[in-house]
């Protein structure tokens, strides 16, 4: 009876094959098992079973990361708080701001 398998060559880098191969092994998985599992999401969901976007930041989150740069660059123009009372007390009081 013939294979009814087939070989698949693929170049990999080699940190995230490592890294892969260990978490699958966690997982009670070897690489050829889950790239067979992935394969058969290719086939049932007629398409990649994950989505595949380029993500761009919202605009609160590029307003988020300005202000952390701004508090990183001039730590002297925000307060700093050695417990967490000292933080309550000025979070509840007026003069914060």
């Amino acid at each position: 009876m013939a294979s009814m398998t087939s070989a698949i060559n693929i170049n990999v880098d080699k940190k995230i094959k490592d890294e892969a191969t260990t978490i699958l092994k966690g997982l009670g998985l070897n690489m050829s098992t889950f790239i067979n599992m992935a394969l058969m999401q290719v086939i049932k969901r007629n398409g990649v079973p994950f989505e595949v976007v380029n993500p761009t930041p919202s605009k609160e989150m590029l307003d988020a990361l300005k202000e952390v740069n701004e508090m990183i660059n001039n730590p002297e123009k925000y307060p700093r708080y050695n417990n967490r009372e000292d933080l309550k007390k000025a979070l509840l009081s007026d003069d914060l701001l």
